[in-house]
């Protein structure tokens, strides 16, 4: 376990500096909130179209070794980002790289979460995701918190270097894992091939499918670190420190949640809170965008991440108990479609929105849309409210023939 975890935490720092930095770079290059939607919808793009091949691949390969090849080709970008910076390269050579980043992502998503639960015993599954989850989060600080005082004391290509390191590291751990084997589906071979497997699967849950659109329309309209850079310089007057301050203060709350957690007993109705939660994530992001306060807004983004924190570990223990594992790689896939999409996406929607309505309003407009979407949620799907504790969820039938 300490290894995944370890691998999976260095591909999150990597990811976390490259994004950082280039979100800062290349909107204080062009001063255009535009640009920011640009950094989104390039990483978008792949996750829509690569959906369907990273699923299929993930479950006839070696996850192991998908894990470490994508792992190991993120620190090359850093090293490819760090050669642009110097030679101040052109806004759109960046956007070719990430959309290459936006790839790679697309495989290591769903083959790293594949591992997980083929590696652990089932009952140790939510212990494993808070542990998971806390490292995770360690490393959205560590990453932030580097690339801002890196860029505060050297040129951002030094910062994007560290990515290299990072990259192979993560890989090496990836590959030292014991070997596991390539499932064999429980179905048909047609039911192995078809693609729309995973999707189907989620559409047809009545648990899975309103638990990842709830985090979805969460994190497309209420998420709001695509425009800390303009946050930081427009809203607050404060620097590159300042931006990493910003940065680094969501996941100071998801760890912070994640050890308060471990000591709660296990959530008896996790289907409601994970409705409140995502309610109160909405309202928080509201605050930010009235906030002209640096410690303000930063506690109210440590706010985002505690809740956020409660969010991830319901929806990853929820996915991991009710899919079976002969689909898991679709499954997965998709899932990282409406995650991965959400927090690309909505970083393209932030941008946009910021330039046509202005920061705050956007911001203001995103955490209102969030907590209306709540309720539509627990009206549409009332049996997500009365979803029984995790450990009593068992998987789901794969009647997706």
């Amino acid at each position: 376990m300490k290894r995944i975890v370890a691998a999976r935490a260095l591909n999150t720092v990597g990811r976390a500096i490259i994004t950082a930095t280039v979100f800062y770079e290349l909107y204080h290059r062009s001063g255009d909130p535009l640009v920011l939607s640009g950094i989104g919808l390039v990483q978008v793009i792949p996750v829509v179209l690569l959906f369907v091949p990273a699923g299929a691949l993930v479950d006839r390969r070696d996850r192991r070794m998908l894990a470490t090849t994508a792992a190991t080709v993120t620190g090359v970008l850093g090293v490819g980002l760090a050669t642009l910076s110097a030679i101040d390269a052109p806004i759109w050579s960046f956007l070719a790289l990430l959309f290459v980043q936006g790839c790679m992502t697309s495989v290591h998503a769903p083959a790293a979460s594949s591992l997980f639960p083929m590696l652990l015993p089932r009952e140790q599954l939510e212990r494993s995701n808070r542990i998971m989850s806390t490292f995770s989060e360690l490393a959205q600080i560590g990453g932030p918190a580097l690339a801002g005082l890196g860029m505060a004391v050297f040129d951002y290509h030094w910062v994007y270097a560290v990515v290299g390191i990072t990259g192979i590291v993560s890989g090496s751990l990836y590959r030292s894992l014991p070997a596991v084997p390539i499932p064999v589906a429980s179905a048909t071979a047609n039911t192995r091939k078809d693609w729309r497997v995973g999707l189907r699967f989620i559409f047809r849950s009545k648990l899975l499918l309103p638990a990842l659109t709830l985090d979805m329309f969460a994190v497309l309209f209420a998420g709001v670190i695509a425009l800390l850079p303009a946050v930081a310089s427009d809203l607050l007057g404060t620097g590159a420190i300042g931006y990493g301050f910003l940065r680094a203060a969501q996941s100071v709350g998801a760890v912070a949640m994640a050890i308060i957690g471990g000591r709660l007993p296990p959530w008896q109705r996790p289907g409601r809170v994970l409705l409140i939660v995502v309610a109160l994530f909405g309202l928080a992001t509201i605050g930010i965008g009235f906030s002209r306060s640096l410690p303000l807004t930063i506690l109210l983004l440590v706010i985002c991440g505690a809740l956020d924190n409660i969010s991830v570990v319901i929806r990853l223990t929820l996915e991991q108990l009710v899919v079976p594992d002969s689909i898991r790689g679709r499954v997965g896939a998709v899932h990282y479609v409406f995650i991965g999409m959400s927090n690309e996406l909505g970083g393209a929607e932030s941008g946009l929105a910021a330039r046509l309505l202005g920061v705050a309003p956007a911001i203001i407009a995103g955490g209102a849309v969030a907590t209306v979407v709540v309720g539509v949620v627990a009206l549409v799907f009332p049996a997500l409210s009365r979803m029984p504790p995790l450990a009593q969820l068992t998987p789901e039938a794969d009647d997706t023939t």
